[in-house]
C-alpha cells in the first residue's frame, strides 16, 4: 500500500484529529474513574469536559524567583512533541510528512521530552517540582536504549525507516506476530515518556505532584493534555509500526488506522489503574540488564530472518 503526503493546508486538521482522539481517551479515563469509585462509567464521561472548564478559569500560579519562559515552554512542550510524533504516521494513504527518517524522527521527539518534563520541573523554582524533573531523567534514563531498539526492529524487518514502508511490510504478516518483544517495550517506553501509569512517579503524590506541584490553570491544561496526547501519539504509531497500520479487509485503510489506534489506546489508558507506580531509581537495573537484553535478542532474531530471506 502506497503512502502520498498531502499538503501542509491538512496539518490544523492531523492536529485536530490527534486532540479529538486524545479527548476520547481522557473520556475513557474518566469513566473508568468513576467506575473504580462505584459510580456508573457515564457519569465519568464528561470529566475532561468539566475538568477543562474548572483549568480556563483557575488563575496560573506564580512562585518566588520562577524561570517563568522556561517554565511555560517545558509545560507547552508535552502537546507540541506528540504534534510533531504524528506528522509521520500515515493515516491509511496520507501522511503529513512522508520522511525517510520517520522512525527517527518520532525517536528524536522523544528525546525532546526529556526537555521538557525537565524544564516544567525547573522552571517553577519549587523543591517538589524539581525532584520531579529528577525522578523523570531518571526514568528516562532507563527506557531509552530498550525505546531505540524496539524502534529499530520494525525497521529492520522493513529494511527501512519510512513508515510507509513499514506498513507495506506488513501485508501478509503483522510485525507484532513475530517481534512481540519488541512490541511491548515500546508500549512500555510509550507509558514512561507520557508519564502515565506505572511511570507517573515525575506526577506522583509522594513529592506533593512532582513537575506538577506549582503548575494550574491553562498551564496545567497543556500538560494534561500533552499527557493524552502522547498517549494516543503512541498507539497511532504502534498500529502503525506493529499492528499493519491501514492493512485490513472491506474497511477503508484509514479507518483501519484509527481502529487500531484506539484500540492500543484504550488498553494503555486502562494500565494507569491496573499497575503500581514505579520508583524511578529501580529501573536503571532491570531495565539495562533485562529489558536491553530482551530487545537485542529480538532484534537478533528478526535480523536472522531478514538475511535469510533475502
Amino acid at each position: 500500500m502506497s503512502v502520498d503526503q498531502v499538503s501542509s493546508a491538512w496539518v490544523p486538521l492531523a492536529a485536530a484529529l490527534l486532540l479529538a482522539v486524545a479527548a476520547a481517551a481522557a473520556a475513557l479515563d474518566g469513566a473508568l474513574a468513576a467506575r473504580s469509585l462505584g459510580h456508573h462509567p457515564a457519569s465519568g464521561l464528561l470529566t475532561p469536559v468539566a475538568e477543562t472548564a474548572r483549568l480556563f478559569r483557575q488563575r496560573r500560579r506564580s512562585t518566588l524567583a520562577a524561570d517563568v519562559p522556561l517554565w511555560r515552554i517545558g509545560g507547552a512542550g508535552l502537546l507540541t512533541a506528540a504534534l510533531l510524533m504524528v506528522v509521520v504516521v500515515p493515516l491509511g494513504r496520507w501522511t503529513v510528512a512522508d520522511l525517510a527518517v520517520g522512525v527517527v524522527w518520532f525517536n528524536a521527539m522523544d528525546v525532546l521530552l526529556w526537555a521538557a518534563v525537565w524544564l516544567a520541573g525547573w522552571g517553577p523554582n519549587s523543591a517538589h517540582a524539581l525532584v520531579g524533573g529528577f525522578r523523570f531523567l531518571a526514568q528516562a534514563l532507563a527506557y531509552e536504549l530498550p525505546l531505540m531498539f524496539a524502534l529499530t526492529t520494525p525497521a529492520v524487518a522493513a529494511q527501512s525507516l519510512r513508515l510507509g514502508d513499514l506498513v507495506a511490510a506488513q501485508e501478509e504478516l503483522w510485525f507484532v506476530v513475530w517481534m512481540p518483544v519488541a512490541f511491548v517495550v515500546f508500549c512500555g517506553a510509550v507509558l514512561a515518556f507520557s508519564v502515565w501509569g506505572p511511570f507517573a512517579a515525575a506526577t506522583g503524590s509522594t513529592t506533593a505532584g512532582g513537575v506538577l506541584a506549582e503548575t494550574s490553570g491553562v498551564d496545567r491544561w497543556l500538560v494534561t493534555a500533552g499527557r493524552y496526547a502522547l498517549l494516543t501519539a503512541g498507539a497511532a504509531f504502534g498500529a502503525t509500526a506493529f499492528l499493519g497500520g491501514g492493512q485490513g479487509p472491506l474497511l477503508p485503510a484509514w479507518l483501519w488506522t484509527l481502529l487500531k489506534t484506539a484500540a492500543l489506546l484504550a488498553v494503555l489508558v486502562a494500565l494507569r489503574r491496573r499497575l503500581p507506580v514505579l520508583r524511578p531509581e529501580r529501573l536503571v537495573a532491570p531495565a539495562w540488564l533485562v529489558v536491553l537484553p530482551l530487545t537485542l535478542l529480538q532484534l537478533l532474531v528478526v535480523s536472522v530472518v531478514v538475511v535469510v530471506r533475502g
